[in-house]
């Protein structure tokens, strides 16, 4: 009898303790006031071959990318996201609002001279199409130009005879490079390629390249690695800023679409802020 009470006190406490802790998820659930972002990183539509790492061209305006645009496009219209941002100069948002007028009076695109940039480019491919379908009036930029010394690190670290150190640098590019370049030739779809650049591999790596790797570069007194890095975090900072200074309460699902290497580090800002939370593009496509 006396084994009989344990285990019924057991299962008692067992019970309370499971009903508490279900009441406390209701509760925080009922409570959350956290804002959402659909974060998107991205490799550039029209590839124009200024960051680090170099790839080859996919071609987004063929009739399998274009489908594939309109779907995810789709998914995203109803995930409904209340305003956008994405990778434009932010001092130039009169030029950036400009074009999206024309776009949605479905006069963009009947411009024939349009340049590779803006026929390409994934703010006119997804981000325009997005914000047309849902009715929004406009289109945000935030991005914030700061410098970016890598010639100056590499010096550095060749005056420093960090053999290792090169390698291991010229390796981070190469993998990356390597790893979208084969996606591409492999005829990857969009969708997919997108995952890829999305994932906590590529941020993972993306994020110890520009942070933990920099900082090695030259003697002592050598401080180009820190310098990049730490522009590189002003550059990213500034637009998590910006993205937060223009959303209101109300918005409680937003979408940022920018490269792959800046969703990257705008994830970090948003861990460490309770008020926000990260939603992953192939959490909306697979629903």
């Amino acid at each position: 009898m006396r084994n009989y009470a344990i285990i019924f006190l057991l299962s008692s406490i067992f019970l309370s303790c499971n009903t508490e802790q279900k009441e406390t998820e209701s509760q925080t659930v009922e409570t959350s006031t956290e804002k959402e972002v659909l974060l998107i990183g991205t490799f550039h539509y029209n590839n124009p071959g200024a960051d680090v790492a170099k790839t080859k061209s996919f071609d987004i305006l063929n009739e399998k990318s274009q489908l594939e645009l309109e779907q995810i496009s789709s998914n995203i219209k109803k995930y409904n996201p209340t305003k956008i941002f994405v990778e434009w100069p932010y001092d130039e948002q009169r030029e950036l609002d400009s074009l999206y007028q024309l776009y949605i009076q479905d006069q963009y695109f009947k411009n024939k001279k349009l340049s590779n940039f803006y026929l390409k480019n994934e703010i006119f491919q997804l981000a325009f199409k997005v914000a047309k379908a849902n009715n929004l009036k406009k289109v945000y930029a935030i991005d914030y130009s700061t410098a970016f010394p890598f010639a100056q690190v590499m010096n550095d670290i060749e005056k420093n005879n960090q053999s290792e150190l090169k390698a291991s640098i010229q390796k981070g590019i190469t993998n990356i490079t390597s790893e979208i370049d084969n996606r591409i030739e492999s005829g990857t779809s969009l969708t997919e390629l997108t995952y890829y650049i999305n994932s906590t591999d590529f941020r993972n790596y993306s994020n110890n390249w520009h942070i933990n790797l920099m900082l090695l570069a030259g003697k002592p007194n050598d401080f180009s690695g820190p310098q990049l890095t730490s522009e590189w975090f002003k550059r990213n900072l500034y637009m998590w800023s910006l993205i937060q200074k223009n959303t209101a309460d109300s918005d409680e699902r937003i979408m940022v679409l920018v490269g792959g290497s800046h969703a990257a580090m705008i994830e970090l800002f948003i861990e460490k802020n309770n008020d926000w939370r990260v939603k992953e593009l192939k959490e909306i496509m697979l629903k």
